[in-house]
């Protein structure tokens, strides 16, 4: 595996952007990329550096680590992140959020990612801590808009920066057209990509792609990596759903209906097989759609994800050693 100090880029001393590593991934089909949560105990962190390992040895083009709201997960995000640059060959992008930052803070964290090694960012205007779809508030002395972060993040330092984007439209926003015209301020400001929330119907993101091509060509011949994640628990995904505002279509929700059963306990077996299968599909359309990218978010496990790849003839089986979701 090829070692990062290997690939930065010569006279700057940087890891490479994520739009030039995605353009360079020799990972069969298409390059795949994953996101990981800071974890919050011992257990929870030893599981979250053997997923590292296997997403690691199957050749991941970046790993994506999530930052708390209001800076909730700050210290362990910055040491998560800090051991992927120090123990792993993983690209990583660091999430950062405006949400609860005065200006002052967000400048702290910015130098922090660059001194513990990282050149790419992800900036996010991020949700109210403690009820994600309650009301936004900006700091007095912060920031109103995930475009402000982007310019901020590129006055601080030499960083690549990506954003957040949304196939079913943000909650907040006020429809479709106002949703894409934010995308592409982000975009103008300087992003250089985005991520979209995960979605489960390809035609969400095949219109957003559509949406901001039609705005702004320019802008819209850069990457939009489709966030993806294999459902293991109906209990799991409905609450998920329920937090991020996107929709599970009615054929899906059905499917995980019935193989979760009646009883009082799904059958979590039949459930994440449907999951497997569904993500598979899912994948397998959008490859043929040409994305740049597939994004897992893997709550911190690669077995899913590992057999989703293996599926689509872009990873070997798991073996008995890869993490259990």
């Amino acid at each position: 595996m090829t070692q990062l100090s290997d690939i930065r880029q010569t006279g700057g001393g940087r890891y490479p952007g994520i739009v030039e590593r995605i353009a360079s991934s020799t990972t069969p089909r298409v390059p795949f990329s994953v996101e990981f949560y800071p974890p919050r105990d011992e257990a929870a962190e030893e599981r979250l550096w053997r997923a590292a390992s296997v997403f690691s040895d199957l050749g991941a083009a970046f790993v994506s680590v999530t930052y708390g709201a209001g800076g909730s997960t700050r210290d362990r995000t910055v040491r998560v992140v800090e051991g992927v640059v120090r123990d792993t060959d993983l690209l990583p992008v660091a999430h950062l959020t405006a949400v609860g930052h005065p200006v002052s803070e967000l400048r702290e964290m910015i130098r922090l990612y660059g001194d513990a090694g990282v050149s790419n960012i992800l900036a996010l205007r991020g949700d109210p801590p403690g009820d994600p779809l309650g009301d936004w508030t900006p700091h007095p002395e912060g920031l109103l808009y995930a475009e402000e972060l982007v310019r901020l993040i590129h006055e601080v330092g030499d960083f690549n920066v990506g954003v957040a984007s949304f196939p079913e439209g943000h909650y907040r926003a006020r429809d479709l057209g106002h949703d894409t015209d934010v995308l592409v301020s982000k975009l103008r400001a300087g992003a250089d990509y985005s991520i979209t929330q995960m979605f489960w119907d390809v035609e969400d993101y095949l219109r957003l792609r559509d949406r901001v091509v039609a705005a702004d060509p320019e802008q819209g011949a850069k990457p939009i990596i489709p966030g993806l994640m294999p459902v293991t628990s109906l209990r799991q995904v409905r609450k998920m759903v329920e937090l991020s505002g996107c929709a599970l279509p009615d054929g899906l929700s059905e499917r995980l209906r019935r193989a979760a059963g009646d009883g009082p306990e799904e059958d979590r077996a039949a459930v994440r097989e449907v999951g497997i299968e569904f993500a598979t599909e899912l994948c397998e359309r959008l490859i043929a759609e040409g994305v740049p990218c597939l994004h897992f978010n893997t709550l911190n496990f690669s077995r899913a994800t590992h057999e989703v790849l293996a599926n689509l003839s872009m990873a070997p089986a798991p073996g008995v050693s890869a993490g259990r979701s």
